[in-house]
């Protein structure tokens, strides 16, 4: 069990950082998103800042809903790094 929740904790957090990437690259309006390897990324953060974006949809222009998806990612990152620590018992 220790081994899944550290590999589950590490998707977490290895997602967050693609996340980052996605949101600072979205400052920079000339970005071709039909391209490579920008489709990609989108492919991959897309669908889960969707699930925000029906949530908290844009105010004057300026999208909140990031704000919501790491948040709930973290929470979600923090309870499985616990889940870890309680699944590891030293000695077996």
């Amino acid at each position: 069990m220790y081994l899944l929740f550290e590999t589950l904790a590490s998707f977490v957090q290895i997602y967050s950082y693609v996340l980052i990437i996605r949101v600072l690259l979205t400052w920079f309006p000339q970005i071709n998103w039909y391209n490579q390897p920008f489709a990609a990324l989108s492919q991959v953060s897309d669908p889960y800042l969707n699930l925000f974006r029906n949530i908290i949809p844009p105010l004057g222009g300026i999208d909140l809903s990031p704000i919501l998806a790491f948040l709930a990612l973290n929470v979600i990152g923090s309870i499985l790094a616990n889940l870890s620590r309680m699944a590891f018992v030293p000695g077996i």
